[in-house]
């Protein structure tokens, strides 16, 4: 083997033709030169050594070079190990001082010089330097090859360290027009982060990204695209957290705290750039920026993206499908239905339908009243469509039983009620026999039993529904305990709950509590009710305490209502005992909630009414139905302080109870005090048949709507 020779030159005894050595040629992988075209059969033959001599003495190459050529032909050929071990010949610590010399002479070559500068004499040249840095570059492949990714992070680190402390702001325009040099250094600052990913180091994958991102190395636009997604997918998906180090947090107060900003704010670099047409368009940057933005919350931002997006890469019915999708999870679920709508609209009926999108439409409408005929014409869509959606046909059924139940329960005509009513059975059973194993249709099914007064069945699918859900719902248990008060056994409903408190969720648990309160009414046990209450206010209290931002807009929401309506049942129970100023402050704290709410305005209207200030309480229930027309309760309420004023007003309150009645048929206190009218008006047959009729009715009301 040749000893070690760190500069000496090694020449012809002849001088060959072509006196410049291999540092100022470009040699291909298919052959050295006309000279070399017989060197094949050398080389499968011959020993490292005897071809390095062979390269020296015939091309005027000095030690490093002879090797850096024979190491790429092996490695070129897939003789990886033999590769390295030519490779391993080089001796990279000894030279790195002079390649960085090079390249800094070669930089300050390009800048206009004053007196004071060094001048560093040119020991290497430019192509030894570029031919020395693929040698490490394809000894690291090497050994990433061989199956060693650690060693070969380390060797491609060489490279990077030797040029950075060569160019220390970042590589000067041009440095790359005659020679390799960076080619090869934009080739390492791809490979070390997938080596280090490889080798199962995270987190100096990630240093790798970040160190090739933070100065000016002359990446193309779509090269530095690549490496800043790269890093963003590592960081969503790689499971390390590692924060920005101090020297790169230079943003103050608006620098990335963890992982995921960091990667939204590199996708919003990339979304920026494909808008400007600076890179071509990436689905999966797309892709990596939905599922950042779903797992923050920050639906309106994703929205806000899709409708930046260039025509053509989505069409009308795709864009707008997905904007639904980015509205519903924001909790602007009517924003999302008129998208939706526009997708069943006339300007797409000469596409093929997207059926997605009406299924999407079809649950957002089974889950507002308002939307059920909408819903139902969603879901004859779908379904219409028999030999595409067959997997989807239990979906579809199910939401149509739903749709149909929420339009009876909007239903004017008594009629037509009963059909719909009869529908949402149909379909939901149906639903069942296609999908039996789906806990939300068995809820759904449960509770449009419960709904139609159908206690056993209801009871039998909560039953079912809490056993599939292993009793981790809530709204299971909840609905199970109204079946079970709706047959006047409140005390197995009490049980339910207090069963149910220990397995539900924070905002379930408080519905718990507050039916738990409610139960204890019933059972006339107004002091237990009370301090149920009390804690009922206190939790609430507590977990406001937590910063808003944390908490969903539904969330807070629903403790917004919860506290509301805990105020209301405290003004209730207070009227029963005629505490008339605990009442008030009762009512006044709703108020505060809720001003425009239209069961605090009836409550005060009871409380006025139960101190005899008929006038006043009409005056209540008339700015409560002013809120909400069709509100029930102040409905039946007015018609019972004008019963008060005498028979001329009957008639005004006959016609109160029959909207009530037609809003609400299962409502056994309009029945009785329709029938109260009726026997004041001397026909007590039809008083007797309206009695009759609100006594049945009672025996089988929940002790709160099941709505």
């Amino acid at each position: 083997m040749l000893c070690a020779c760190s500069g000496e030159q090694f020449k012809f005894e002849d001088a060959p033709r072509s006196p410049e050595s291999l540092a100022t040629r470009d040699f291909s992988a298919s052959g050295l030169s006309s000279r070399t075209g017989d060197w094949e059969s050398k080389f499968e033959d011959a020993q490292v050594d005897e071809a390095e001599s062979t390269l020296r003495d015939a091309l005027s190459l000095n030690y490093e070079e002879a090797r850096a050529l024979l190491g790429r032909l092996e490695y070129q050929r897939g003789n990886f190990d033999a590769a390295f071990q030519v490779f391993h010949g080089i001796d990279i610590r000894g030279l790195t001082p002079r390649m960085t010399r090079a390249i800094v002479e070669r930089t300050w070559q390009r800048k206009p010089r004053t007196k004071g500068d060094i001048i560093y004499s040119r020991e290497m040249s430019m192509h030894s330097v570029s031919l020395l840095l693929e040698a490490i570059l394809l000894k690291a492949k090497s050994l990433d090859e061989l199956g060693r990714t650690g060693e070969a992070a380390k060797e491609c680190k060489i490279i990077l360290d030797t040029v950075e402390s060569a160019m220390p702001n970042g590589m000067t325009e041009g440095i790359g027009e005659d020679c390799k040099l960076q080619e090869m250094f934009h080739k390492a600052l791809e490979l070390l982060p997938k080596l280090s990913t490889k080798a199962g180091c995270l987190d100096e994958s990630i240093a790798a990204y970040r160190r090739a991102l933070v100065r000016p190395w002359n990446l193309n636009p779509q090269r530095l695209a690549s490496v800043q997604k790269d890093l963003a997918t590592i960081l969503l998906y790689g499971g390390v957290e590692t924060c920005l180090p101090p020297q790169l947090q230079v943003w103050g107060a608006n620098t990335p705290k963890n992982n995921i900003e960091e990667a939204i704010l590199l996708l919003f670099v990339l979304m920026r750039k494909v808008a400007s047409c600076e890179i071509d368009w990436d689905p999966e940057i797309m892709d990596h920026l939905t599922y950042a933005l779903s797992i923050s919350g920050q639906f309106e931002f994703l929205a806000e993206h899709v409708e930046q997006a260039l025509p053509g890469i989505y069409n009308r019915a795709e864009r707008w499908y997905f904007l639904s999708l980015c509205y519903s999870a924001a909790g602007q679920n009517e924003a999302a239905l008129n998208l939706l709508k526009k997708v069943s609209g006339c300007s797409e009926a000469r596409h093929e339908p997207h059926l997605p999108s009406f299924l999407f439409g079809a649950k957002l409408c089974s889950q507002d009243p308002k939307h059920a005929h909408e819903g139902i014409n969603f879901t004859r869509k779908v379904i219409s469509f028999h030999d595409q959606t067959k997997h989807f046909m239990g979906e579809m059924h199910k939401f149509l039983g739903i749709c149909y139940g929420n339009a009876a329960r909007a239903c004017v005509l008594d009629a037509e009620r009963v059909v719909l009513q009869r529908e949402s059975l149909n379909s939901l059973n149906q639903a069942s026999l296609i999908g039996h194993k789906d806990p939300e249709l068995i809820f759904s099914l449960a509770l449009e039993n419960a709904v139609q007064r159908n206690l056993d069945a209801a009871f039998r699918n909560a039953i079912m529904y809490s056993d599939m859900v292993a009793g981790s719902s809530g709204r299971g248990w909840k609905l199970l305990a109204l079946v079970v008060s709706a047959e006047e056994r409140f005390k197995d409903a009490e049980t339910i709950v207090d069963l149910a408190l220990d397995e539900a969720g924070r905002i379930d648990q408080l519905e718990l509590l507050r039916l738990k309160a409610v139960l204890l009414i019933a059972q006339e046990q107004p002091k237990q009710a009370i301090e149920t209450y009390r804690i009922l206010l206190s939790l609430i209290q507590a977990q406001r305490v937590e910063v808003q931002a944390k908490k969903l807009q539904s969330e807070a929401s629903a403790e917004k209502i919860l506290e509301t309506q805990t105020w209301q049942d405290l003004a209730s129970i207070y009227t029963k005992l005629e505490l008339w100023s605990d009442a008030e402050i009762c009512l006044d704290k709703a108020k505060c909630i809720e001003y425009y709410s239209s069961s605090s305005w009836h409550k005060t209207g009871i409380l006025l009414e139960a101190q005899s200030l008929y006038k006043e309480a009409l005056v209540s229930y008339s700015v409560s139905l002013l809120i909400e027309p069709d509100y029930v309760p102040s409905i039946v309420s007015t018609a019972e302080v004008l019963m008060k004023f005498g028979k001329t007003s009957l008639p005004i309150a006959r016609s109160f109870l029959m909207n009530a009645l037609r809003l609400e048929p299962t409502n056994h206190e309009a029945w009785l005090k329709l029938g109260l009218v009726s026997k004041m008006e001397g026909s007590l047959q039809q008083a007797a048949d309206y009695f009759q009729a609100a006594y049945e009715l009672k025996l089988s009301a929940p002790i709160q709507s099941f709505i």
